[in-house]
């Protein structure tokens, strides 16, 4: 394991602890996944949502008239999209 020392100022310091806490992990863990990100490493799912909607790209489909479909509906209405519009798709409906 590689240490990395870099000036910032204070009140970015206490940024990125108040964001690590309120996530519940160590501001190491924060750091390491933001520098992952900017090397052009793996993002996770909730990071690119919230750079979609930092950008004010999330698309709403409006809410269907009618019967909504099941999961199992949902996966075979989308059989050969990909997983990741799956995956998103039934994360959404999860939060609901």
């Amino acid at each position: 394991m590689k240490q990395l020392i870099a000036r910032i100022s204070p009140e970015l310091h206490g940024r990125l602890k108040a964001r690590a806490a309120a996530e519940g992990r160590s501001l190491n863990s924060l750091v390491e996944q933001a520098l992952e990100a900017a090397a052009g490493g793996e993002v996770s799912p909730g990071e690119i949502r919230a750079r979609i909607d930092r950008l004010g790209l999330r698309v709403v489909p409006p809410k269907p008239k009618g019967s909504i479909l099941t999961d199992d509906e949902v996966r075979e209405s989308l059989r050969g999209s990909g997983s990741p519009v799956l995956d998103a798709l039934l994360e959404e409906r999860r939060s609901r």
